[in-house]
């Protein structure tokens, strides 16, 4: 508090001098807005009671200077459930009543491990939430005593008002500050400050932390997507968890960006899909049961972070080109998956603050967009950025709307949900400006394939992008989203769009309020954070800066193996035909010149047909990428039209289909008028979820699949995806390529890619007339009148009022209600994963690896799909051999990503995908050679013979190991064959961070080694002696039997890492911390 000296003390008028050795100080009753440091810390040797009730204050963090405080009180202070607290081991007594404290496991979390030896709590006359007790007043609940007992067991006193009377009386006795003139005027400012934010009329408090007011130029020159995280770390600041030294290394981004300092971050939120939502939420019940084995509570294992789940990755295009398709995929996606759905229905009764969003709402990241983003925290008026993790390596379109978030490992995020920060490199931002304007006929799909390859040559791994300049203003929040979307592709982290005028917009557009608006356009301004893309002087300090002109952007694709592969429509033709003979590889099916015309004759229905190599048997408008844009669905719908009114049609054993991200596209498509085109050429609704594009695309019809067979074609999918890995789409599609919606709907009516849209016709119309593709592509300016006259806030409001409600499916499943989940021993879906058998509270040494086999041997690009597909099981396969076993049919098998609940099936999963690579076997099949036996087998088979005989396992990987969707069955699968570690030339950050959470060691060679360099075969064994202390990315030898030995760096990058990985993993370390007292 700014003041001109020292404050009065009583009995003695006048008085400049500070009063020292206090052992008491009240506050009370004075209205301050900001807590008098000069005056406290005067006494911090001495002061064991502090008042400060009836106040209006905020930042409590050098209260930790106060190391003989025992007696805090906080009454009526407006504290939300997140208040942070310093680290204060010396208080006992706690006083928090009539305060705005409604989230109890978040705020008795922050209690129970900011003061470990508390011993006396009072938190009376706390509003309760809705969702927890029912509202009204906590006290007012026999549940709320019990919790707040079983969650601090140390506690000897709760709300006992004459045991706290005599604490407050103790303290109001011996001191009582008197404002000067100074401070009041202080107080003056502050409170204009905090109003400012309300509408006039409405002067309620609200609170936040300006860095603006910092006065440190540094603040200003940090990149936008740097403030947010700086803004977390002042706000997180405990000294424990996020300590100062993480704030000033923030602030201090300029220089510390290159030196790859570790910091210390919290997201606001966590959102997660049901793939890898089941397996957390069997984390969590697994978890639980640990900590109770080893005498904890197990309601510990509680998210304290806000989680939202979406379940849209369960529905298949099991049925299409029928009117009741979409009635019957949901069926049959609830017949398969209710197991699933009971389990997740018990972990939303059984988890605090997780919410479950129902099958048939949407894509999880067109619904985070739509409805579950709030750019602004308002937690009882308290203002904070929102910023998230989620399961989901696309969680980063959730950055074009300006809100930060990215993806990480299922087991990372499980520990940000129960209260850990997220341990993080600060990262370079690299500026990517836009400038130009688009060609008419350029859709946004076109704009974020250029940017993908293009920041892929670049090379932004690790690094956040942000994007500025003019031609930003020139993109719409959906366009925005899209590039955004696909940013693991090009490999950063995040890539930021800092929210402007525009944002505001779409908020208002998809039935955001106006108070909520308001609100978050004066918070981002007041701090900084609201940017003006046409006002130069706000742009920011840059690592390095790229840029694209918008005017250059042709039409383009991306394949056929790769979404970085960008080919322009123009070339398409040629670059397919180019691919059929170059030698296996991204950009090869190495096909013999012989057979390029090989033409296969099928009868489907009642007519004749014909598929060569390029002959499209998949086409999919999919996918959260292009499904949340309204311009590409409705420039698809427009094309569809104009195909209709020129005669032109689709052949019928083309496995078409549309799953928007939300039923707010279905509404505008309705509405304008074009979904009836888009049926008549085969594009009708088949669910509401990521379907094709994450490999639940169903069968395709027998008579494709023998002729493809019959002629090993290279046959083509074409969808509006994100991915594209060989194997993902469908199995009998080897050539797979992204475009956008309408490009989607183009390709299907030719038939074929190997087509250049320049100089031939699309396809000959009912009078034998050709048509060009340009006769019926939509202009820009076309689909813009349509979406403003029909894209409106109503449709918004009315799907998402509804959204957690409308599945009566869902509101009728039967759940228990027991916190602890009851096992069935039947299941096949949900089982009790083996990660924390024979787990004691004591650490245990890591372990040397001696003598270890070669498992795998790969090359480049080995995907999380290629390590743990989610699509189909094979029939021949070791999981189907179980599931078999189980009493099965394969009908029933479902598809992998769908019994992620089930270690059995997953751990014979892992590496199943027929698309893999082994050096071994110098072919593509999901085995692996048995190096002692040199038997082939499946590689479920072959790790299990090695475990069997007591032998570790290793595996050997090139470039981009574990790139692809952020699952972390990817790293539990290999731990579960026994691998102790990998040793790769580079990793994809989530996976490198998954095998850390897991525990197994992710080795990198030195700049320069490759496996080719240093004469490795694969067929060695080898050995890595622990050393005593580890430290983050050290050296190590690695030991072969031929006598050879080399160095590797261990990939463990921070000190939080190596933490982990003397727990055994990240889990095992959540479970060791609940189960302490």
């Amino acid at each position: 508090m700014e003041s001109g000296g020292p404050p009065a003390v009583p009995g003695q008028p006048g008085q400049t001098d500070p009063v020292l050795g206090l052992r008491s100080l009240s506050f009370a009753y004075q209205g301050l807005l900001e807590i008098p440091y000069d005056i406290i810390l005067a006494q911090q040797d001495t002061l064991e009671v502090l008042d400060l009730s009836y106040n209006v204050l905020e930042d409590l963090a050098l209260l930790v200077e106060l190391e003989k405080l025992s007696t805090l009180i906080l009454d009526c202070n407006s504290y939300s459930s997140h208040v942070k607290f310093p680290y204060m081991p010396s208080v006992t007594t706690v006083c928090i009543n009539k305060n705005k404290i409604s989230n109890l496991p978040i705020f008795v979390e922050e209690i129970q491990t900011k003061f470990p030896n508390i011993k006396i709590l009072s938190m009376m006359d706390n509003e309760a939430a809705p969702s927890y007790f029912n509202g009204g007043s906590l006290t007012q609940y026999i549940d709320y005593r019990q919790y707040v007992i079983s969650q601090i067991p140390r506690l000897e006193i709760l709300d006992d008002t004459e045991v706290l009377g005599k604490e407050r009386a103790q303290a109001k006795k011996t001191y009582r500050m008197q404002r000067t003139r100074e401070g009041s005027k202080r107080k003056k400012e502050l409170h204009l400050a905090n109003v400012a934010l309300n509408q006039s009329g409405n002067p309620s408090y609200h609170k936040f932390y300006n860095l603006s007011k910092l006065g440190d130029p540094r603040y200003e020159r940090l990149p936008f997507s740097i403030r947010v995280l700086l803004e977390s770390a002042v706000r997180n600041c405990d000294g424990f968890l996020v300590k100062p030294s993480d704030v000033e290394s923030i602030l201090n981004w300029k220089q510390t960006q290159t030196q790859s300092v570790e910091v210390s971050f919290k997201p606001a939120r966590v959102i997660l899909q049901d793939f890898t939502g089941v397996p957390a939420v069997v984390d969590f019940a697994a978890m639980r049961d640990a900590v109770s084995k080893l005498g904890g509570d197990p309601e510990k294992i509680n998210p304290v972070c806000p989680a939202d789940l979406v379940i849209d990755h369960s529905i298949q295009v099991d049925f299409n080109r029928k009117t009741d398709s979409l009635q019957k995929n949901q069926d049959l996606e609830f017949d398969r998956n209710k197991e699933r759905f009971e389990f997740l229905k018990w972990g939303s009764k059984a988890f605090r603050n997780m919410r479950i969003i129902p099958p048939g709402s949407g894509i999880v990241h067109q619904v985070n967009l739509e409805y579950l983003a709030r750019v602004v925290f308002d937690q009882e008026g308290f203002y904070y950025p929102d910023s998230l993790v989620g399961t989901d390596s696309h969680t980063t379109m959730i950055n074009g709307l300006g809100v930060l978030g990215w993806g990480v490992g299922g087991i990372e995020a499980e520990a940000v949900m129960l209260g850990q920060p997220i341990s993080m490199v600060l990262p370079e931002v690299i500026g990517y400006r836009l400038h130009g304007t688009p060609d008419k006929f350029i859709t946004s799909t076109d704009i974020v394939l250029t940017v993908t390859k293009h920041l892929r040559q670049v090379g932004v791994v690790g690094k956040f992008v942000e994007f500025f300049g003019p031609g930003v203003a020139q993109l719409s929040i959906a366009d925005r989203a899209t590039i955004a979307n696909m940013c693991p592709e090009y490999g950063a982290t995040a890539s930021f769009f800092p929210v402007d005028h525009i944002s505001v917009q779409y908020l208002e557009q998809t039935g955001r309020d106006a108070e909520k608006l308001d609100y978050i356009t004066r918070y981002l301004k007041a701090v900084a954070m609201f940017r003006d893309y046409s006002n130069t002087s706000q742009d920011p300090d840059f690592t390095q800066v790229h840029e694209l002109d918008l005017s250059t952007v042709v039409p383009c694709c991306s394949g056929p193996k790769r979404p970085q592969d960008r080919v322009a429509v123009s070339d398409m033709k040629t670059d397919f035909e180019a691919c059929l003979g170059a030698k296996q590889g991204f950009k090869g099916f190495q096909v013999a010149p012989e057979r390029y015309a090989t033409e296969v004759s099928f009868r489907y229905g009642d007519q004749d047909y014909s598929l060569s190599h390029g002959s499209v048997v998949i086409a999919a408008i999919t996918s959260c990428t292009n499904t949340s844009n309204p311009s590409v669905m409705l420039g698809a719908g427009l094309l569809a039209k104009k195909a209709i009114q020129a005669g032109l049609s689709m052949k019928p054993y083309i496995k078409t289909s549309l799953s928007p991200g939300s039923g707010v596209v279905t509404y505008y498509l309705k509405e304008s008028g074009v979904m009836d085109y888009l049926f008549q050429l085969g594009f009708e609704v088949v669910g509401y979820g990521c379907m094709t594009c994450i490999g639940n695309s169903g069968p395709l019809p027998d008579p494709v699949v023998e002729a493809i067979t019959q002629g090993d074609l290279v046959a083509a999918g074409i969808l509006s995806g994100n991915r594209n890995f060989e194997g993902r789409v469908h199995p009998n599609t080897r050539a797979n390529y992204l475009a956008s919606p309408p490009l989607v709907i183009a390709y299907a009516i030719a038939g074929t890619v190997r087509i250049n849209f320049d100089t031939e016709p699309i396809a000959l119309n009912n009078d034998g007339k050709e048509v060009f593709l340009r006769d019926i592509w939509p202009t820009r300016e076309e689909i813009q009148a349509v979406e403003r006259q029909f894209v409106i806030p109503a449709m918004f409001k009315e799907v998402y009022e509804k959204i957690e409600k409308v599945n009566e499916r869902w509101n009728a499943l039967k759940a228990p209600s027991d916190k602890l989940y009851t096992w069935d021993p039947k299941s096949t879906y949900i089982k009790s994963p083996p990660f924390f058998n024979g787990m004691t509270k004591q650490l245990q040494s890591p372990q040397s690896i001696i003598d270890a086999y070669v498992l795998l041997n790969f090359s480049d690009s080995v995907t999380t799909d290629h390590i743990s597909p989610a699509g189909n099981i094979a029939r021949n396969s070791p999981a189907a051999r179980y599931l078999t076993s189980r009493g099965l049919n394969p009908r029933d098998f479902n598809s992998y990503g769908s019994r992620r609940g089930n270690d059995a099936v997953m751990a014979r999963g892992t590496f199943a995908n027929i698309r893999l690579f082994n050096k071994f076997l110098n072919k593509q099949a999901p085995r692996t050679l048995h190096l002692p036996s040199n038997e082939t087998l499946d590689v479920f088979d072959a790790a299990e013979r090695y475990q069997e005989a007591g032998l570790p396992l290793m595996i050997l990987a090139g470039k981009e190991y574990g790139s692809g969707s952020s699952r972390d069955w990817a790293a539990k699968g290999p731990f579960l064959l026994g691998v102790k570690a990998v040793l790769a030339e580079s990793y994809e950050r989530i996976h490198r961070s998954n095998l850390v959470g897991m525990g197994v060691i992710p080795l990198e060679y030195l700049s320069g080694d490759t496996a080719d360099s240093l004469g490795l075969t694969g067929r060695e064994r080898y050995s890595l002696v622990m050393p005593d202390t580890l430290t983050p990315r050290m050296i190590v030898d690695i030991k072969l039997d031929t006598g050879k030995t080399f160095q590797a760096r261990m990939r463990f990058d921070t000190d939080v890492e190596l933490t982990y990985f003397h727990h055994g993993g990240i889990l095992n370390y959540m479970i060791r911390k609940m189960s302490e007292n």
